[in-house]
């Protein structure tokens, strides 16, 4: 006969109400080889091994996306103005340099997309696609997926995130020589800010409202900031424990790194409900992971010494 604080430990296991928070042990969003973007810096090669480069035929390089499992990618849906026809594109995964030799990247076909009901343009939001593979892929040192910001994930304004892409290094200038992927670093806008950056009228005279599905990240005298090119790439912010979730898509903004215009990105938590039925073992996080390793295992046998007792 078992005692009944065996019967409980025993229970907590099998419901999964063990108290290791499921961040622990995500395989997403931890590179295994550390960690068009203007006034950024060349990455280090694997920091950032969930980058995608989306190519449509002739076209080269067209846009970003993230790898979020093994047979989806994550992308703005601006970039399959057709969704329906993918033969055009192929997606390369593990890739540094544009134009040069990779030798640790794999590439794949499409073999379908899904976008949000009723999209019809970034400035009215839903610019999200999810990218399906026609091949699955194998993890590596510089092929993993990012973790995803759940519904009921926020960031704060300030928080210092990071951009990836080969997109334009100003605005009409292309990246130049072998094309390594680029970073910068840009803080989190909330949205009432960003409204009232975007409000504040310019020589364009264009106005932009930021959406509930939309965020904000860059700076307010501008200089640093995504552009043409990074479009459907990721927005990252630290999830602690060395973990990066993506917050945003590279979706719009007006001019590259202006005064007053940071970027927009979709709000990835928004769609979780998209994300998490369309590919069931993207990996979604719903707090940040702030306890180290160590400390859970303590917490957890102190646990296990508790019930026992009983």
């Amino acid at each position: 006969m078992l005692s009944s604080g065996m019967q409980v430990l025993i229970a907590v296991f099998t419901s999964g109400l063990w108290l290791i928070p499921a961040c622990a042990s995500q395989a997403c969003g931890r590179p295994s080889l550390g960690a068009r973007i203007v006034g950024g810096t060349e990455a280090r090669e694997g920091a950032w091994p969930w980058q995608v480069d989306i190519q449509m035929g002739t076209n080269g390089h067209v846009c970003g996306g993230s790898i979020i499992s093994r047979y989806w990618v994550l992308s703005a849906a601006h970039c399959f103005p057709n969704p329906s026809d993918v033969s055009p594109y192929r997606l390369y995964m593990g890739r540094y340099q544009l134009n040069g030799n990779n030798q640790f990247e794999t590439s794949s076909r499409v073999s379908r997309v899904v976008v949000p009901d009723g999209y019809s343009s970034p400035q009215d939001g839903k610019d999200i696609a999810l990218v399906q593979l026609s091949s699955p892929l194998t993890w590596s040192d510089r092929i993993q997926p990012v973790c995803l910001a759940d519904a009921q994930l926020q960031f704060y304004g300030g928080t210092m995130c990071y951009v990836t892409g080969w997109g334009n290094t100003q605005e009409g200038v292309s990246l130049s020589g072998i094309g390594t992927l680029r970073e910068v670093q840009v803080p989190f806008i909330d949205r009432d800010s960003c409204n009232t950056m975007y409000r504040i009228q310019s020589s364009s005279f264009e106005t932009v409202d930021i959406l509930s599905d939309m965020i904000c990240a860059g700076y307010k005298e501008g200089g640093k900031d995504s552009c043409q090119g990074d479009s459907g790439g990721p927005l990252v912010c630290p999830g602690g424990n060395g973990t990066w979730i993506q917050a945003g898509i590279v979706s719009f903004g007006l001019g590259c790194a202006q005064r007053n215009r940071p970027g927009v990105y979709s709000k990835v938590s928004s769609y979780a409900w998209l994300i998490r039925s369309t590919v069931p073992d993207a990996q979604l996080l719903g707090r940040a992971c702030n306890s180290s390793p160590r400390s859970l295992l303590v917490l957890s046998l102190g646990l296990m010494l508790i019930i026992l007792s009983w």
